[in-house]
């Protein structure tokens, strides 16, 4: 609700995550965070059913001490849905199938906006998919960025101005990096 902008992985690639896995996300993330976002120590949130610790389901209940011990990340414990819109994480860690549910349901808020004559306004406007272009996919060897089936060119203008900006921070080569440092 602050304005600022989070990021929330995965969002379809992965519909089925192990905890390793989600582990591996925290730390894409917040490196995505720092260096596309520009966000100084980033937040890392589970996406779960409840804030305590030994909530939410067998993946979830294994990912938290993961996420926990991980000092690689600025982990803040699990964070539900109704904390998406606020500012209590700046990356959100999920599996795919969850994460892609959010997704679609973050980008009707745009159309609903729209239909309800609030197309112009600049907190719904966030909402719309052709601000981002696309999903990008972390942790891959070069920029990859997964556009809409219904983008425009702005959309892709924007998925452009993405993997240049991963290409100038050297986004992929931090991450291999992170990655090899911690084998």
């Amino acid at each position: 609700l602050n304005g600022s902008t989070g990021l929330l992985l995965d969002v379809g690639l992965n519909a089925d995550c192990k905890p390793e896995q989600l582990n591996q996300f925290a730390i894409l993330g917040s490196l995505y965070a720092k260096h596309i976002l520009n966000i100084d120590n980033p937040t890392i949130g589970l996406m779960n059913v409840g804030e305590e610790e030994g909530k939410g389901n067998i993946v979830s209940q294994a990912t938290y001490p993961l996420l926990k011990e991980n000092t690689a990340i600025n982990f803040v414990g699990n964070i539900e849905g109704r904390d998406f819109f606020g500012d209590k994480a700046d990356v959100m860690i999920c599996d795919g199938f969850t994460g892609n549910i959010i997704l679609k349901l973050a980008e009707t808020i745009y159309n609903v906006a729209e239909s309800r004559g609030f197309g112009n306004d600049t907190y719904f406007n966030r909402f719309h998919y052709e601000n981002y272009g696309g999903s990008p996919v972390l942790g891959v060897a070069k920029p990859v960025i997964i556009g809409h089936g219904i983008s425009t060119a702005r959309a892709f203008k924007n998925m452009i101005d993405l993997a240049e900006k991963m290409i100038e921070t050297d986004l992929c080569g931090k991450m291999k990096t992170m990655f090899e440092a911690s084998n």
